[in-house]
């Protein structure tokens, strides 16, 4: 069954305090159905501070402060949805949708080889 990562991006200058306990208990909740239904794999947030670690032509690796782009948003957490099809995956992000802020990215997972069926799980 195909994989799907879920990212959540939240503006820069988002702040998790700010964050109701409504909202909160309606994220928790979410998790809680994605896990009767099977679908959820993993779900996490992240923290707005990155490392980044850029390769060097010459073999040398750099490493920053902040994420590789500079946006004025960022990925704030991510899931990993298995699902029939795209279609039940973007089914369950509209719903989190309404109770999680930020822009919803989708985006199938494949792998090259495909792994047995026994090593998904």
């Amino acid at each position: 069954m195909p994989q799907y990562l879920i990212s959540t991006y939240l503006p820069d200058d988002f702040d998790p305090s700010q964050m109701t306990e409504q909202t909160i208990q309606a994220i928790h909740a979410l998790n809680r159905e994605l896990i009767a239904a099977g679908v959820r794999r993993f779900a996490c947030g992240l923290s707005p501070k990155a490392v980044t670690v850029r390769s060097q032509a010459d073999g040398e690796a750099i490493v920053t402060d902040g994420p590789y782009l500079e946006t004025k948003e960022y990925v704030g957490g991510l899931s990993i949805l298995e699902t029939e099809n795209i279609d039940q995956a973007l089914a369950w992000v509209r719903k989190g949708a309404r109770v999680i802020p930020g822009v919803v990215e989708v985006r199938e997972i494949f792998f090259n080889p495909a792994p047995a069926e026994d090593c998904v799980r």
